[in-house]
């Protein structure tokens, strides 16, 4: 019985991690700019490699007997560095212009850095997230 509850356990695992796998790549494939890339490309290939070495791990402790510690530490290091990585890309990404998709809403970054643009009333353009059609085909301030 436990050994049908392992071995589902490490398909979980496994096949969970090969799923999250696939989704980044084609969310590599098809989303429309850098950054959205960027995030496909980092949350889901780190979830899936993380379930993927989890899997194995417990694969080689249950069915071969044998504790390999390279595998834990290889799912921490990509567990810190994956998102950091990402973060820095993207980061640079925006200091060097990289624009987002046209159908981006709210830039947090830009907002963050130089305030949310004003209309003529002093009231910020753009409001959590949400579109002011009166003020949508306004030039953007540099």
């Amino acid at each position: 019985m436990i050994e049908i509850v392992m071995s589902s356990i490490i398909a979980f695992f496994i096949l969970g991690g090969a799923f999250f796998g696939f989704v980044a790549a084609v969310g590599v494939i098809r989303l429309p700019d850098m950054y959205t890339r960027l995030h496909a490309a980092s949350k889901s290939s780190t979830l899936g490699v993380m379930m993927m070495m989890t899997g194995t791990f417990l694969y080689f402790w249950y069915i071969e007997g044998h504790v390999d510690t390279e595998l834990i530490l290889a799912v921490l290091f990509i567990f810190i560095t994956a998102p950091v990585a990402a973060h820095l890309l993207s980061r640079s990404a925006f200091h060097a212009d990289v624009e987002p998709y046209q159908l981006t809403i709210l830039n947090e970054l830009k907002r963050d850095e130089t305030g949310a643009p004003k209309d003529d009333h002093g009231e910020r353009v753009i409001i959590e997230g949400k579109r002011r059609p009166e003020l949508e085909n306004r030039e953007p301030e540099k």
